[in-house]
């Protein structure tokens, strides 16, 4: 097997979840900002029977000599650059390693593996931009792009086309996609890109529309992604949290174990989901909230956060998961309740804190 950004958070738990059973290699480039702590990171793999192979998706060389190396059965592309907000501000970059390197991906799998069985793509819910709504009467109906003069005048909620207003409901892949961030929108090119490359082809694709990932290993110091790990470390270094909008933007946080198990099981079951599977923890919470659970979980005083009412451009401001269908498709559901895996956050940033030199991604 081959991992794409094998070396990251979810990648390396998955490289060491699966080198168990299987021969297990990993591509990734070991970008500073979402490997604080590389030398850890290979330790810690190599000790699992992992090998890394240092490379970059934007060079095709690079890919090509370690797909002819590794001649993989399974594909698991996790590398990615992540992040909303980085994304507004650095379109090309983004387009250059998400899209470019996924074509890069494709054309170095039909010359040097030709007869893949299986490609398995990391994605993520924020394809759906506000994703599916109903209006007051029920029915469901798509939100319209929040405005930025709203926002500016406190007006966070969700409209319809007329202006109705909207509340959000689980969503899954029969919802339409409609990205609200750059990043956003070059991940749904990623899915466009594998679906239409292996047509017709040997290679079966499956694709996991990702919720917000969280738990111990999360990056403590890249500011662009892990909304809970960063509120841990603003927590344990004193500093009170500042809260976006009203405080009620919802997310669905889904455990780092149960995301491996995901794609585990993706990468094993006899016969693979064809359809997009989402992967959640299927109950949203707002931020606000789960603000408060973890200040309780670290000690801190609940009244240490400050609703802004800042906002960015991409956020959107519902995200809920509706995981019937991985259920239905793949038996797979989510096992760590939310306050458990809470904990095993703030238990693991504060040993990091206090031992930074042990700080790693694996």
């Amino acid at each position: 097997m081959l991992i794409t950004g094998g070396a990251g958070f979810i990648g390396s738990r998955l490289a060491i979840a699966l080198a168990a059973r299987h021969r297990v290699h990993v591509f990734d480039n070991f970008a500073a900002q979402a490997h604080p702590a590389p030398a850890t990171t290979r330790i810690a793999l190599a000790r699992a029977g992992v090998r890394v192979i240092t490379g970059d998706m934007r060079d095709p060389a690079a890919l090509g000599a370690a797909m002819a190396d590794t001649r993989p059965d399974v594909i698991l592309h996790l590398a990615a650059e992540t992040g909303t907000g980085q994304s507004f501000s650095q379109p090309a970059h983004y387009v250059q390693v998400n899209v470019l390197g996924t074509a890069h991906l494709a054309e170095v799998v039909r010359r040097h593996a030709p007869g893949l069985p299986r490609l398995v793509l990391a994605s993520t819910r924020a394809v759906y931009g506000e994703g599916a709504c109903i209006d007051e009467s029920g029915r469901r109906a798509q939100a319209v792009p929040r405005r930025s003069d709203d926002l500016a005048l406190g007006r966070f909620g969700l409209q319809g086309r007329d202006g109705q207003p909207l509340a959000a409901v689980p969503t899954d892949a029969d919802w339409p996609v409609a990205p609200a961030s750059i990043y956003a929108a070059t991940k749904l090119m990623q899915e466009h890109l594998l679906r239409q490359a292996f047509w017709g082809s040997a290679t079966q694709v499956g694709i996991l529309r990702l919720q917000n990932v969280y738990g111990p290993g999360q990056s403590l110091d890249n500011p662009y992604t892990g909304v809970l790990s960063i509120f841990c470390r603003q927590i344990l270094e004193g500093r009170n949290l500042a809260i976006f909008e009203d405080g009620q933007i919802t997310r669905d946080f889904v455990m780092i174990d149960d995301v491996v198990r995901a794609f585990v099981m993706m990468a094993e079951t006899p016969v693979m989901p064809q359809q997009t599977l989402d992967i959640g923890s299927g109950q949203g919470i707002t931020l606000l909230d789960v603000a408060r659970r973890l200040l309780l979980c670290l000690g801190a005083s609940r009244d240490r956060l400050r609703v802004t009412g800042a906002y960015r451009p991409g956020d959107i401001r519902h995200a809920v998961a509706d995981i019937s269908r991985a259920t239905a498709q793949l038996g797979w559901t989510p096992r760590v309740p939310l306050d458990a895996g809470l904990m095993a956050l703030a238990r693991w940033s504060g040993r990091q804190l206090r031992h930074p030199a042990a700080r790693a991604s694996a």
